[in-house]
């Protein structure tokens, strides 16, 4: 069962969100909305596709040098893992800081955080698992473990910060400053800038499961929210946004609509799209920079051969 401090989610909060968002010039949805329980099934194939870099070679970068970071996080420590998902990456951390105080998946999604805890308990069976159902991008209450953890160090794999506009992705910076509480810690994965070609790639797969992945958005919020957004008229889009250093994903409307939602009816034009992520990636200076302002200083920076990815470990300053 979850934690009894687990956040309670509003659909009428979240419903005023996607009405906000549709009324917006540029229509907008939050990527958060990607992940009722088939769209956490289909990020996880996604991560399993051979265009998409940042998976694997995050993981061989964890893999690579663990030593190391199990050096920095010290002992007992509590580990807040921020949407958390399978907690693919996690087990990685989990097999080698073998003295952790507790470990904190906190995510959206019920159904997969209840479902990858029932079967971390069962792996890790003298770990105590404390799972959060929250919307991460704003503060939460932490659960209190049975053993008082010495430090915090919240967990955030994948390029997920990318995800986020420079203004939302500061303050999600603070928000894990504050649950990282005083001398805790951040170890993140950043997805750094590179060849334009490759990034779009990994985002316009030739299997299609991106493209199923982007429309289930428009299947969730039908049935969660009760909108009636007609998915056969919609088509992915990814494109990269070389002046923005950020690939861009749309839905984009083939016909003109007349969405209903709430108690609003949204005008969609033909060939208008419906921006639904942005996925920055970073220089190693722009993200500290940013980082720096939400009060976190870069302790360390792994990268791989390639430098195509990057997972850094940072302190509260």
């Amino acid at each position: 069962m979850l934690h009894q401090l687990k956040y309670q989610i509003e659909n009428e909060d979240e419903l005023d969100e996607i009405v906000a968002g549709l009324l917006k010039p540029e229509k907008t949805i939050s990527p958060k909305y990607f992940y009722d329980e088939r769209g956490s099934r289909l990020f996880e194939k996604i991560t399993a596709l051979p265009e998409y870099y940042p998976t694997e070679t995050e993981l061989g970068i964890m893999r690579d040098s663990i030593d190391e970071i199990v050096a920095l996080v010290g002992e007992q420590a509590s580990l807040i893992e921020f949407g958390s998902g399978s907690s693919l990456k996690t087990r990685i951390l989990l097999e080698h800081l073998d003295k952790l105080a507790a470990y904190v998946p906190v995510d959206i999604s019920e159904e997969q955080l209840l479902a990858s805890a029932t079967e971390l308990r069962a792996d890790f069976p003298n770990l105590e698992v404390l799972p959060v159902l929250a919307d991460f991008t704003r503060p939460f209450d932490l659960p209190s473990p049975t053993v008082m953890p010495l430090k915090n160090l919240v967990y955030f794999p994948g390029s997920t910060i990318g995800n986020f506009t420079n203004e939302a992705a500061l303050s999600l910076l603070q928000v894990m400053h504050q649950e990282a509480g005083a001398g805790g810690a951040l170890l993140i994965g950043v997805d750094l800038q590179k060849d334009p070609k490759i990034i779009e790639r990994a985002y316009n797969d030739s299997a299609g499961v991106t493209a199923e992945f982007n429309l289930n958005m428009l299947r969730h919020i039908n049935r969660e929210y009760g909108a009636d957004f007609d998915l056969k008229h919609y088509s992915h889009s990814a494109e990269y946004n070389e002046d923005e250093g950020r690939i861009e994903l749309r839905l984009i409307a083939d016909t003109k609509q007349l969405i209903n939602i709430g108690n609003e009816r949204i005008h969609i034009g033909k060939n208008e799209g419906i921006l639904t992520e942005y996925s920055h990636k970073y220089t190693l200076e722009s993200f500290a920079e940013m980082a720096g302002k939400a009060g976190f200083e870069v302790k360390r920076v792994w990268v791989d051969q390639e430098r195509l990815f990057s997972v850094q470990y940072l302190e509260r300053s």
